[in-house]
């Protein structure tokens, strides 16, 4: 028996796929998964209207106001610094808030933290039509931010 060179489970000699991970064992295994991807990516994005698959069109993915749905490699370096600092930011507001909890001002510095995450973004854009922009996230996250860090000073 070999073993899953990405999960390292123990697999038969002659199978395709790792029965934990689902990853290629072997190259015609590998090129049969990447067609099957490249197929659905195709058709999603004939669905959606979206048009090219991997974002080439600059806008096709974007949703037009810079947050990719797509990989971080499809992402300039603005935009990739930008999510990364997003991360950074909300996280740690959270981590911060939540060891204050007993104090009120720590609910909104968790809604500020929740508020600047990228995925949020994607969250809201299905019911309100399209995503916020980085500035309304940012800006939801300072007024929070804000309102939790007075509340812990005057309270």
């Amino acid at each position: 028996m070999k073993t899953c060179p990405r999960c390292e489970s123990s697999i038969d000699d002659g199978a395709r796929y790792c029965i934990d991970c689902g990853a290629p064992q072997t190259e015609p295994a590998a090129e049969e998964l990447d067609e099957y991807v490249q197929r659905q990516a195709q058709q999603v994005a004939a669905e959606s209207g979206g048009g090219a698959v991997g974002g080439s069109g600059g806008e096709g993915q974007t949703g037009g106001n810079g947050d990719s749905f797509a990989s971080m490699a499809e992402l300039t370096d603005r935009e990739q610094l930008w999510r990364r600092g997003c991360y950074v930011a909300g996280y740690g507001t959270i981590v911060v808030a939540l060891t204050l909890v007993p104090q009120i001002g720590a609910f909104p510095l968790i809604l500020g933290g929740i508020a600047i995450l990228p995925p949020i973004r994607r969250l809201t854009a299905e019911p309100l039509g399209s995503p916020l922009k980085r500035e309304v996230m940012a800006g939801l996250y300072a007024i929070l931010s804000l309102l939790g860090a007075l509340l812990l000073v005057f309270l």
